[in-house]
């Protein structure tokens, strides 16, 4: 079966028509650029489909809405997933996340995305027929019944995490940018950081040179070790809507980091509170 961090020729053998592998290949990118230009067989999620509503919007979407999602794309427990997006990672992330959230195991993220899907030269299929219609051209799986094992294992909430912030083995990845974190752009009531957060924008996680793949794993977690994340630490990351954050949760787990969560509520939550400390 495919691995964590799959490559495109991996993916590109996997899809064989002669000897198919039971798989469901999610695009979290642009539905425009969807219709246009997909890996072939991908069904399509629209990001906010997988978020709550604001002022936290990285939190889990409503029960309700989760199980019709689910239902929708034909997620079934024998299935294995392979996300992807076309920005880095940052959706597929979160949507692997989300995965581990509801108790679904069996994925692949590829590397890279459509951006290295198409500069390795793999062949995309479009959406759109000789009518300009796309009604009879899109991805349409079996829908399913998963049943939803919500384990809480893999996510902080924000009682827990101020609770944590004295602890020495606990690191908090911040995954903005430095403005953000410096509290020099606001994007809620309040600026700034949580206290003894370590800033490591999710951008410096990928590899623009190699079509926005994750950077080298041995330097990457090199540059995250420089800066105090490491394996031997407990690790719970966040940006502002937890959509930046899904590919640095993403980031430690392919590196082996062995306790890596998400705090969803993310910035959107923490700095529209008036209880919780910052720091800037």
């Amino acid at each position: 079966m495919l691995p964590l961090l799959c490559e495109p020729d991996a993916l590109f053998r996997a899809i064989d028509p002669v000897k198919p592998l039971d798989l469901l290949i999610i695009d979290l990118g642009s539905q425009d650029r969807y219709l246009t230009e997909r890996i072939p067989g991908a069904v399509h999620i629209h990001p906010a489909e997988t978020q709550a509503t604001p002022p936290a919007p990285g939190l889990l979407p409503a029960q309700e809405a989760l199980t019709s999602l689910i239902t929708r794309i034909g997620l079934s427990q024998n299935c294995h997933v392979v996300v992807y997006d076309d920005e880095g990672g940052g959706w597929a992330g979160r949507f692997i996340w989300m995965l581990d959230e509801i108790g679904h195991t069996r994925y692949s993220y590829l590397n890279g995305g459509l951006i290295a899907w198409k500069g390795e030269g793999f062949v995309c299929e479009s959406g759109l027929d000789e009518s300009g219609s796309d009604e009879n051209n899109w991805a349409k799986p079996d829908t399913s019944h998963f049943a939803i094992k919500g384990n809480h294992q893999h996510s902080v909430t924000l009682e827990e995490l101020k609770a944590r912030l004295n602890d020495q083995h606990t690191r908090i990845w911040d995954a903005r940018s430095p403005q953000e974190y410096r509290g020099e752009k606001r994007n809620a009531a309040r600026a700034g950081h949580i206290p003894g957060a370590i800033n490591f924008e999710w951008t410096r996680a990928m590899d623009p040179a190699r079509y926005y793949r994750l950077k080298p794993l041995d330097q990457l977690e090199t540059e995250l070790a420089a800066i105090g994340l490491t394996r031997d630490q407990k690790i719970i990351t966040h940006c502002q809507s937890h959509h930046r954050s899904g590919l640095t949760y993403l980031a430690a787990k392919i590196l082996g980091f062995s306790d890596v969560k998400a705090y969803p509520g993310s910035w959107g939550e923490w700095g529209n509170r008036q209880d919780t400390p910052i720091e800037s």
